[in-house]
């Protein structure tokens, strides 16, 4: 009961993605060894912690996650609970920092993202003698960050590479499609009322793109999941594209983040989900079981 009452307050009290150090209190440290620390570049925000697991298996998949906060605000230390819960899964977990307004604009928020991603693929073998299957993954202005990465070749071409290195993406609370920008914060990171119109990602949903997994709220009314989560899904699955994505009932922007701290995961199945389709896209690179007793999808398309 405590517990519970204990998740409520902090569901009523977090305003925002900047807020949510206080979750890791309520985490254990346990599931995965020492964090690590290691610049992926020259800058001081160009840092990124790596989470193994406690019990390393060879081959494990690789995730690396980008927070969100409206590219305006966050820290990569604030989001141990996102590591700790897949860790304990056995998945390698990086959580990148990188630079945000008004230090930089759109898109080298997106350069930095590609930037630890090749830093990441460059060093797999630092952990495990044959790397295992990589996935990038984020929440809001974070699984922004990843679907430009997945979707528009342009910012892992910079680092000489494709999206074809992924063996899949995870989208949190996405914003896809969000011109013209009404949000005032956000409005000066993209240039408006100028914003290119190729900043979207749902403008570079093509054929040929890793597969995805796209979970947003019912809730949420930060980010529109039918205008951004839902629309992104029916037109990857219009090209084709593997994608599972299902609007989640009862969860807002910031709950189904939530939902991956360990007192919290009764909520809503979003790290179930997240496991099965990181072991299952593992499974077709011959790198991880085939997962079993997953959640039932809300729509999967091929």
């Amino acid at each position: 009961m405590l517990l519970r009452q204990l998740s409520l307050l902090f569901t009523s009290l977090l305003a925002g993605c900047s807020a949510l150090s206080p979750v890791n209190w309520l985490v254990p440290n346990e599931g995965y060894q020492q964090p690590e620390t290691q610049a992926y570049g020259d800058l001081p925000r160009q840092q990124l912690d790596i989470y193994l697991p406690q019990k390393l298996e060879a081959q494990a998949p690789v995730v690396v996650f980008y927070y969100g906060g409206s590219w305006r605000n966050g820290e990569r230390a604030s989001y141990r609970f996102v590591a700790q819960a897949l860790a304990s899964r056995g998945i390698i977990t990086v959580i990148p920092d990188y630079r945000l307004f008004p230090e930089v604009r759109y898109p080298d928020f997106l350069r930095d993202s590609a930037k630890a991603l090749a830093w990441v693929k460059a060093h797999q073998t630092d952990w495990q003698a044959q790397p295992g299957p990589l996935f990038i993954m984020g929440h809001s202005a974070g699984a922004y960050n990843a679907a430009m990465l997945a979707l528009d070749p342009r910012w892992l071409k910079q680092q000489d590479l494709s999206p074809d290195i992924l063996s899949g993406w995870i989208g949190l609370a996405g914003p896809y499609d969000f011109l013209p920008i009404r949000n005032p914060d956000v409005q000066p990171v993209f240039y408006h009322p100028v914003t290119p119109v190729d900043s979207q990602p749902l403008f570079h949903a093509q054929a040929g793109s890793p597969p995805a997994l796209l979970l947003a709220g019912s809730e949420d009314d930060l980010v529109d999941p039918k205008r951004n989560t839902e629309q992104l899904a029916q037109a990857l699955a219009e090209q084709k594209v593997s994608v599972d994505s299902e609007i989640l009932s009862g969860l807002g922007h910031i709950k189904i983040l939530l939902t991956l701290a360990a007192p919290f995961q009764d909520w809503a199945p979003v790290i179930q989900r997240i496991s099965c389709f990181v072991d299952t896209q593992a499974d077709d690179a011959n790198a991880r079981p085939a997962p079993r007793d997953c959640p039932p999808s809300g729509r999967e398309a091929m």
